[in-house]
């Protein structure tokens, strides 16, 4: 289990990033569209998994923003943006700041994202939802880099995640 903090009080996740070298565990999220997304879809890429509680808050809608303006610079790249929010909620966010460069994933089904990655809440005000974490994967779904963030009102880093690409 890994600890963090909401706005200083501690929190617990289900476990641990998956480490630097391992294979990343694969997942099923749906899409804006409801269809169904898988690690196998984005085989041949690089992935950057940008995890957070939901895109109605401040420092999660702003780490979409600014993945949406790097990923433009981005070769052979792809930044999934994943939280347990609805598709309908993702699609509106992202229609309404114009981002088109990164693509929304909703664990709401299954939560099995967050099992697999070890990034749900185990308990405090957020519990069950998804951690503030980025993992970054290379074209054979190698983890190539992981933060989880420790003060989840706290903005990721972004220049180290995507400096390993």
């Amino acid at each position: 289990m890994a600890i963090v903090t909401l706005k200083g009080n501690k929190i617990n996740t289900i476990g641990n990033l998956p480490e630097v070298g391992s294979s990343a565990p694969d997942f099923k999220l749906t899409k804006n569209d409801l269809s169904t997304a898988t690690l196998e879809n984005y085989k041949g890429k690089k992935v950057v998994l940008n995890i957070f509680p939901s895109v109605d808050t401040g420092t999660c809608a702003q780490s979409v923003r600014q993945f949406n303006k790097d990923a433009a610079t981005l070769n052979n790249t792809v930044v999934l943006c994943v939280s347990k929010d609805l598709p309908f909620a993702q699609a509106r966010f992202c229609g309404a700041e114009g981002l088109d460069n990164v693509e929304m994933l909703s664990d709401f089904k299954d939560g099995n994202f967050g099992s697999h990655y070890n990034v749900s809440f185990s308990d405090g005000p957020l519990e069950a939802l998804l951690s503030r974490s980025i993992v970054v994967l290379n074209e054979e779904g190698k983890v190539i880099y992981t933060e989880q963030v420790a003060e989840t009102t706290e903005e990721p880093n972004y220049k180290a995640a995507l400096e390993v690409l």
